[in-house]
């Protein structure tokens, strides 16, 4: 079987990667990563330059699992129900095509990604295992010119009503974010704590916009997510 990072197409290129000893006889956990920005295009392989993808490669014995990378065209946002769409048909893809555990399916984005991880969360919560956006935002930019323009968006009381209080999430922002105000993060963590969410908050002091490399990269985000079991949650709110 071939492993590493492959080029895959779902009606929109795509990557998946594959650990070094993967086989089917384990049933494998699945990463969902919606990249930022930057790494948005068509070739179905810059969104795999950092982020999550770069601490694979740093640490890859942290991170036995299926990970799946779509990729979205610049100047649209991974909130927009079509790139969600082709997100999720990507993922659907390598749910067939590998052996996982669709009881261990997280989900997990930066920037343009964690907004888009979100509203995917928002609209698919039981789907997944867990949520960890970085830098993201809930509420979009006043800038008229933002690509939001014309996608309905809700409030950070509404996101945390349609999020729940029982999906596991870790929230990561820097506070010197001037990309993305980490207000945007505080306030749908008081959200969530105000409906009971146990949500985990983690604000880098002294940090911009990257804080994916503090987050991806600490060994306690693979540990988190990891423990993560979709089937577990579901038992609790019987």
């Amino acid at each position: 079987m071939e492993t590493g990072f492959l080029n895959r197409n779902a009606g929109a290129p795509y990557s998946v990667y594959v650990p070094s000893n993967y086989s089917t006889i384990s049933r494998w956990p699945v990463i969902l990563f919606l990249h930022g920005s930057g790494e948005s295009g068509s070739d179905g392989v810059k969104q795999t330059a950092i982020g999550l993808p770069q601490a694979i490669r740093l640490f890859p014995e942290r991170f036995p699992a299926i990970v799946v990378m779509p990729q979205s065209v610049l100047n649209r946002p991974w909130v927009d129900p079509v790139w969600q769409a082709n997100a999720l048909q990507a993922l659907d893809a390598t749910l067939k095509e590998f052996s996982v555990d669709q009881d261990r399916v997280y989900l997990t984005g930066l920037s343009k990604g964690a907004a888009g991880a979100w509203y995917l969360a928002m609209r698919a919560k039981d789907r997944f295992a867990a949520l960890a956006p970085i830098c993201g935002r809930i509420e979009p930019s006043t800038n008229s010119t933002a690509p939001w323009s014309g996608i309905e968006t809700v409030t950070f009381d509404q996101a945390a009503k349609l999020l729940g209080p029982d999906l596991p999430i870790w929230v990561h922002h820097g506070d010197a974010d001037k990309t993305v105000p980490v207000e945007q993060s505080r306030q749908i963590v008081a959200a969530l704590k105000t409906i009971g969410n146990p949500v985990r908050y983690s604000e880098y002091e002294g940090v911009g916009h990257n804080s994916w490399d503090r987050a991806y990269q600490d060994a306690a985000f693979s540990q988190w997510i990891f423990s993560q079991h979709r089937q577990f949650r579901e038992v609790e709110k019987i």
